[in-house]
């Protein structure tokens, strides 16, 4: 059961390790974690897209996220709306035809080729991991030399509906 988790964080030295060293601890499977500033100076938000196995190891990993000291809040916002994103940087092969034909498989995707060499193209690409997944996924066949993802960031859109329930909440 793939999950997409939030936390909101004291920014402070040694919480992303103490986090994913709880996470790696207790096995739990980490696809992609992204951290950064919030709109609050000293906090920050994480996101996770973690596989859990059942709605108990879920159970498991909100509480454990929550007894950490710098954790203020902790949402699993898999089925909620969100607003969700990934950013992927592609260096693909090609030089002449090739390069007329990559562009044309990028336009769609609201992809940009942000730099060239001799023998490569380095496109970057941004939107739901889908879409980023789809893109990769036609151009692997022109050669793909590296690639490096963000993982996915996310939030929830708007206004939610009031039943929505948070696993915790904690006042600032």
């Amino acid at each position: 059961m793939r999950r997409i988790i939030t936390a909101t964080v004291q920014n402070r030295g040694g919480v992303l390790n103490r986090i994913t060293g709880m996470l790696h601890k207790r096995q739990f499977n980490i696809e992609s974690i992204s951290v950064g500033s919030s709109e609050t100076e000293g906090i920050s938000k994480m996101t996770f897209v973690v596989e859990v196995g059942d709605n108990q190891k879920l159970e498991q990993l909100t509480k454990q996220l929550n007894k950490q000291i710098d954790v203020l809040k902790v949402s699993d916002i898999t089925d909620k709306a969100i607003v969700a994103r990934e950013l992927a940087l592609i260096k693909v092969g090609g030089s002449g035809q090739q390069r007329t034909e990559i562009q044309g498989i990028i336009a769609p995707f609201r992809a940009s080729v942000i730099d060239v060499s001799k023998d490569s193209l380095t496109i970057q690409v941004t939107g739901k991991p889908d879409k980023v997944e789809a893109l990769i996924s036609l151009l692997r066949p022109y050669g793909i030399k590296e690639m490096t993802k963000t993982g996915v960031t996310a939030f929830l859109r708007g206004h939610q509906p009031k039943h929505v329930t948070e696993i915790n909440t904690l006042t600032l």
